[in-house]
């Protein structure tokens, strides 16, 4: 005879284990009001190193992991972040990144032009600083050309630093980037250790936050060891046979510079400067050539009388740029000008980012 619904217990019902748990779900996140702010200076291995109170009594090193809910979202040196959790810089502490600021500049490249995924660089920086050898090893133009377009697509400044110019005049080099109006500085060994030009670079680095960019073996450690004191970053040498560096420094690494003398430290107000490895590639596959023109204003303008598709490039006979350029229109400099954005065009839509 069956059961009536009276007659059922707890021993005839089964429940089935949910393999997610049974906590409730919330899309609410805390707001974490408490979380502090502080600059990241490296990343190593999903570990952050971060300074908290940057040139003040309280100033402390603090090693941070990311939060879960930011997800894959990039944390880069020069980042200003959110830390919540232990955040007393003790050894064996470890705290979380929370949030991250919006961001001023955000420099990255992608591993080849026809490659439009992107790898951050560094963020929050205004000044790119292009450094390169006049000699040992030889100048590379497609570098600074390359390192010219990320800088105007991120709307970061750009000085060119020449090392070694006791090896040969820089001169020639430097005509070639001359209609750009490109800030540079000459620097060279002295015969007694020093480095004629450094004081140079450190006005045009002070109060900043500066990426240095170049090649292995063009000097960027040692000026780096020069301008902050007692980082003792490795120099490497050139080799004999490929006329080309080794790297030293194997990853970026953010740093305070000195407070300018005789000022009173407040916080940053010596600025920061960053050093990266020795680059050997530097895709742009991420940069749409509109971009490159918008950074030349004065050719931006004039390009508005050019037909729809116009690349502006030398071989587009349609293109109005070269008769209103020849007319005046875009000033005395307006022909040099013409001839350097279309050098850079070229690099950007040539899909060789070794060519460095």
């Amino acid at each position: 005879m069956s059961r009536s619904a009276r007659e059922y217990d707890e021993s005839d019902i089964r429940v089935r284990p949910n393999r997610r748990g049974s906590r409730p779900r919330t899309k609410d996140r805390p707001k974490h009001e408490d979380a502090i702010t502080a600059r990241v200076v490296s990343v190593d291995r999903g570990r952050w190193r971060t300074v908290v109170a940057a040139g003040t009594p309280e100033e402390r090193t603090v090693t941070a992991m990311r939060a879960r809910e930011l997800g894959r979202s990039p944390v880069v040196p020069g980042d200003l972040v959110a830390l919540v959790g232990d955040t007393s810089g003790r050894d064996g502490s470890l705290a979380r990144i929370v949030r991250i600021q919006e961001r001023s500049s955000f420099l990255r490249r992608s591993a080849d032009d026809d490659d439009s995924t992107e790898r951050p660089l560094v963020a929050n920086v205004d000044l790119m600083v292009m450094v390169t050898a006049v000699a040992e090893p030889e100048p590379r133009g497609g570098m600074i050309d390359r390192c010219l377009v990320a800088a105007y697509v991120a709307g970061i400044d750009a000085l060119l630093v020449l090392t070694k110019a006791d090896l040969r005049s820089p001169e020639q080099f430097l005509h070639t980037y001359a209609p750009l109006g490109l800030d540079h500085v000459v620097t060279q060994r002295e015969s007694s250790g020093g480095i004629i030009g450094l004081e140079q670079v450190r006005e045009r680095l002070d109060g900043r936050v500066s990426v240095l960019i170049g090649h292995s073996g063009v000097g960027k450690s040692t000026l780096i060891n020069a301008l902050v004191p007692g980082t003792d970053r490795a120099i490497g040498v050139v080799n004999d046979v490929t006329g080309r560096g080794r790297h030293t420094s194997s990853s970026a690494l953010a740093m305070q510079l000195p407070a300018a003398e005789g000022s009173e430290r407040v916080e940053d107000s010596g600025g920061w400067v960053i050093d990266t490895p020795g680059v050997r590639s530097f895709g742009l596959g991420h940069v749409d050539p509109d971009e490159l023109l918008d950074a030349f204003a004065d050719l931006a303008a004039l390009a508005e009388s050019c037909p729809r598709g116009c690349t502006h490039l030398g071989d587009a006979s349609d293109c109005a740029l070269d008769a209103l350029v020849a007319e005046g229109r875009a000033g005395s400099a307006g022909s040099a000008r013409l001839v350097s954005y279309r050098r850079l065009a070229v690099t950007l839509r040539k899909n060789d980012p070794w060519a460095l």
